[in-house]
């Protein structure tokens, strides 16, 4: 069953998602080589709390974290530890979700830290690039095919593989909502998109082949060949018919 929001859900999603995309921008300045992956995180749960909400992934099926920290080969559901501390030429994804006022909103990054070799930063690039061309696609009447599609068109012509294993999502009063938002796709297949749906396009983009491997922690994706994986992530709705869509975790850097 696929939610569509009320204008009243839909304000409510404003707010929760302006919050996860600001918890972004005041985390950006702490990101830098000596900075564990830890610390990062009690910032975000701090601001989170702070601005009256809740984190979440806190305790979500068990995760004990209120971000997720994927860092270089991470692919995504990377637990924050003191262990990992941040090095000149890494690249970090952080991935925020809160909760206010009985809504989600859903939105990640890749950072770069320090210096960052050429190879590195063009996957970054890329993998934004992905995720834009796949909210190109949200307009009532496409199909959430298109997404996939345009996603995988971009990446396959980098060389690069997209993670199938793990996806998008519908979200609003629940953290996972249907309908899934798949990366790879053939356009005029899956579900209609229509007015008044809520849910995420995140791309996962590796530097090398698609192939992942979970960890021994229950959590913990990475890439099977080691490469780099980026991700980028934005909550998005679809409007009525000619204005398309909104990006509701857009943030300051961003143009619309």
């Amino acid at each position: 069953m696929i939610s569509i929001k009320s204008t009243r859900e839909i304000e409510l999603m404003r707010n929760t998602c302006r919050l996860a995309a600001s918890t972004l921008e005041y985390i950006e300045p702490f990101i830098k080589p000596g900075v564990s992956t830890e610390e990062l995180n009690q910032l975000c749960h701090e601001y989170i709390l702070k601005n009256g909400a809740y984190p979440s992934p806190l305790n979500y099926h068990g995760f004990p974290k209120s971000v997720c920290t994927s860092l270089n080969e991470v692919i995504c559901h990377g637990i924050p530890s003191k262990k990992d501390v941040l090095k000149d030429g890494d690249i970090l994804n952080i991935d925020v979700t809160t909760y206010l006022q009985k809504f989600h909103g859903d939105t990640n990054k890749t950072f770069y830290v320090g210096e960052v070799a050429p190879e590195i930063k063009k996957l970054v690039e890329v993998t934004y690039q992905c995720m834009r061309e796949g909210i190109k696609q949200v307009r009532p009447g496409a199909r959430i095919g298109d997404i996939g599609a345009s996603i995988a068109e971009i990446a396959g012509d980098h060389g690069y593989g997209v993670v199938e294993e793990y996806c998008g999502h519908g979200i609003g009063r629940e953290f996972h909502e249907e309908p899934q938002i798949v990366h790879v796709g053939k356009r005029g297949t899956g579900p209609e998109i229509k007015a008044g749906m809520t849910f995420t396009i995140e791309p996962m983009i590796n530097l090398g082949r698609r192939h992942s491997r979970l960890l021994k922690d229950g959590w913990t994706v990475i890439t099977q060949d080691g490469k780099a994986s980026a991700q980028f992530e934005h909550t998005i709705l679809v409007c009525e018919e000619g204005a398309g869509h909104e990006i509701l975790t857009l943030r300051k850097e961003e143009t619309a």
